[in-house]
């Protein structure tokens, strides 16, 4: 496998996933045009991708699925609650091959296990994903909410993760949203904070999980520096840690 985050954060999300000889895009929050530049930039096109997976209707994960499939006719993958509400909320325009999922199910695409997870994020009907090739499993777990029943469980399963490390406390606490964004973010509908994201992988990661990389973290309210010190500071310095940037692509990451 081959993970390369070309976006992460409330200003778009996208990562490009390849497993065997399937290639996946999970979020459509990046323009095309952007998604395809910084794809090819490491020798991939835009249009060999087999799927779109969309997680949850938040802008910052779905404005621009309209566009990709639309201008790089890629099908889409998303659940009918979710799709629902983006048309809503934030329409995204024509599509004409949408392959809609219940969250829970598991998705056969060419040879690759694609399962979706259930969340509490406040998002419609939100999932993570697992990528399972039959030899590796790929945790894309983003957007929580909370740690929820059976997410330990679901780690303990990994061979690499995506994680998201989006705020620091402290930070939070002092910094200038008000008092409602604050809740939000920090309440059971929505996100992992470092700490949080840290004791997770610290009871929960097994021996077989490779390097976990911290995603979705705050512009306001977090540094890549400060994640990584918290961390390390529980986890230890055994598990690699990488971090998927706000404003552009990261290093393409292998699980081999």
């Amino acid at each position: 496998m081959k993970v390369i985050s070309l976006q992460s954060g409330s200003n778009g999300n996208c990562i490009y996933v390849e497993a065997g000889n399937l290639r996946l895009l999970i979020d459509a929050g990046i323009s095309g045009k952007r998604a395809a530049q910084r794809l090819a930039a490491f020798g991939r096109d835009i249009r060999d991708i087999d799927a779109v997976l969309i997680s949850h209707d938040h802008g910052d994960h779905i404005a621009c699925a309209g566009i990709y499939q639309r201008k790089f006719n890629l099908p889409l993958y998303i659940t009918e609650p979710t799709l629902t509400a983006a048309q809503i909320h934030r329409p995204v325009g024509r599509l004409d091959d949408v392959r809609h999922f219940k969250a829970g199910n598991i998705l056969k695409i060419k040879d690759v296990t694609v399962e979706t997870i259930p969340t509490p994020h406040d998002g419609t009907d939100g999932v993570a994903f697992v990528v399972d090739d039959g030899r590796r499993r790929l945790g894309i777990l983003t957007d929580l909410g909370h740690v929820f029943d059976g997410l330990s469980a679901l780690i303990a399963t990994l061979d690499a993760v995506i994680i998201e490390s989006n705020y620091d406390h402290e930070m939070l606490d002092e910094g200038p949203y008000p008092y409602f964004l604050k809740q939000r973010i920090s309440g059971p509908g929505g996100h992992l904070s470092n700490a949080e994201s840290a004791e997770l992988l610290a009871r929960s990661a097994g021996a077989k999980l490779k390097w976990a990389c911290l995603g979705h973290l705050s512009g306001e309210n977090n540094h890549p520096t400060l994640a990584i010190a918290t961390h390390r500071r529980i986890l230890g310095d055994g598990l690699p840690l990488h971090v998927a940037g706000r404003y552009q692509a990261a290093e393409p990451i292998d699980l081999p």
